[in-house]
């Protein structure tokens, strides 16, 4: 009877790696198809992980969503004024500050920052270094009689470090707070109700499609006989997938629009808890009032 419930030797024998020579097998280079699923599925577990960092008990999380919003605001109208990068960069410190205060991994945070815009905007404001786009003191020679000058540096590093700053602040609002509190904070400060449905439904309905996705393509998988061979299977699978996609958001859309109106929706986003604003979001509205004037004065005192 122990010899037959025992664990099966190959279940517990390692399986050979594939030799670089290719003397014992070859690696097969993951499809786009199946990338773009395993990409799917990461921005899920963003999500959830990201819903999780918003229920950690840390600085930002237990401040009301609303005096988040409205301090929020301020900050990003005061980093918006700046025109000197050591204040910017202070800025962007603070927030890192706030983010390890509030329990945010920061690796994960940074990425965040840093992944897509303010990388996208460098590359934007990269041509106006040149001395060709701006006019000035050439500090770093390059051929062709090129070169980058002091002023088109500091222009660019001033808009980067600007856009890094104000995405790191709405990252901390929104890594630390609730997507249903969120929405009930936008509608409380006078939002329009169609604006936040449709956040609210885009945020919905982007992962409830991500997950049909993924339904099918390891539906499809699962009925294969045999590997694809060429680009043009994965090709025609997306196109198919695609269209019944559509359909599929379409009709579920119809249902779900019916089972809020059943339930007596009206627009209004709402959560289980009454918000109520205390002195912890009075003290929130005096320090991003503080800081906002730190920043604009530390700025005018090195202008």
């Amino acid at each position: 009877m122990t010899a037959e419930l025992a664990t099966p030797v190959w279940l517990l024998s390692p399986e050979l790696g594939l030799c670089p020579c290719g003397c014992i097998g070859r690696r097969r280079k993951g499809s786009f198809v199946a990338k773009t699923i395993v990409g799917a599925g990461g921005v899920l577990q963003s999500a959830l992980f990201s819903e999780e960092m918003a229920d950690a008990p840390g600085l930002l999380q237990r401040i009301d969503a609303r005096a988040k919003l409205i301090a929020l605001i301020g900050l990003l109208i005061a980093v918006a004024l700046v025109r000197h990068v050591p204040v910017l960069l202070a800025a962007y410190a603070a927030t890192i500050l706030l983010a390890l205060a509030s329990r945010l991994p920061l690796g994960f945070f940074i990425k965040r920052v840093w992944l897509f815009i303010p990388i996208f905007t460098g590359v934007i404001v990269l041509p106006a270094t040149l001395n060709v786009v701006t006019d000035g003191d050439i500090v770093v020679p390059l051929p062709f009689g090129l070169g980058l000058t002091r002023q088109g540096l500091v222009a660019a590093a001033l808009i980067v470090t600007r856009v890094a700053a104000s995405i790191s602040l709405v990252v901390l609002v929104t890594l630390t707070t609730p997507w249903t509190r969120l929405l009930a904070a936008l509608r409380a400060l006078g939002v329009p109700k169609l604006f936040v449905l449709v956040i609210g439904m885009a945020y919905r309905y982007l992962f409830v499609l991500l997950a049909s996705v993924q339904d099918m393509y390891i539906a499809r998988r699962a009925r294969a006989i045999a590997p694809e061979r060429d680009s043009r299977t994965g090709r025609a699978f997306v196109g198919a997938t695609a269209g019944a996609l559509f359909g599929k958001a379409h009709a579920l859309s119809e249902e779900v629009h019916q089972a809020m109106t059943s339930r007596g929706y009206r627009g209004d986003a709402r959560t289980l808890e009454v918000a109520r604003l205390r002195p912890v979001d009075a003290a929130t509205f005096a320090v991003a009032i503080l800081a906002a004037a730190l920043l604009i004065g530390g700025d005018r005192a090195l202008g």
